[in-house]
């Protein structure tokens, strides 16, 4: 998940980890702990629906924790391969990481 080095984001509010790194494995623990539930509720022949709000939730939660991955990367990576005059190079990576998410 690494690319260079991870450094704190300020600008968050309390009720989350200001460390990327912290963000991204507590967005995951929320995204496991809703995914566990969706394994449960198929297992019990729960209600359909029920099931799909709760594999809404999955994605949500694995969403948000792309944006935060996404956002680390500009602030480190991008911005210092932007530094090192790779600006094309930072900005076709992005390009590409966007035209595949659109695909999804």
């Amino acid at each position: 998940m690494s690319c260079r080095n991870i450094s704190p984001i300020g600008g968050l509010d309390m009720f989350h980890p200001k460390n990327p790194k912290d963000r991204i494995l507590h967005r995951l623990k929320i995204a496991r702990g809703h995914l566990e539930k969706v394994l449960s509720m198929v297992e019990k022949d729960e209600y359909c629906i029920d099931v799909l709000h709760q594999s809404f939730a999955v994605q949500k939660a694995l969403s948000e924790t792309d944006n935060v991955i996404l956002e680390n990367h500009l602030k480190t990576c991008t911005s210092d391969a932007i530094k090192q005059g790779k600006q094309e190079e930072a900005i076709n990576e992005i390009m590409e990481v966007i035209q595949k998410a659109r695909k999804g």
